[in-house]
């Protein structure tokens, strides 16, 4: 599946209910799957941290839904060279 699919069966499912709850809230929920994540980085669970990025990506694609941005699109800089240097 390519991002913009994935964002967009994530808008599909839940951009209603998505939007009522708004950025903040939006964003608070986001915070805590990073912070799932983290924890899930620091053992030794495969399946544990497979299952939080997926949480935290599909978040991120939630957040981005609610705020009209093209994630595809968002990432169009690293694949064309228009990044350059490490941070």
């Amino acid at each position: 599946m390519e991002i913009a699919e994935f964002q967009k069966f994530i808008r599909d499912k839940y951009y209603t209910r998505d939007s009522e709850r708004g950025t903040a809230g939006t964003f608070l929920w986001f915070v805590e799957e990073v912070g799932e994540l983290a924890s899930a980085l620091a053992g030794d669970d495969q399946d544990n941290k497979q299952e939080e990025f997926g949480d935290v990506f599909a978040w991120l694609c939630t957040l981005a839904n609610i705020n009209g941005v093209d994630l595809a699109k968002a990432v169009q800089k690293y694949t064309t060279g228009q990044v350059k240097g490490f941070k």
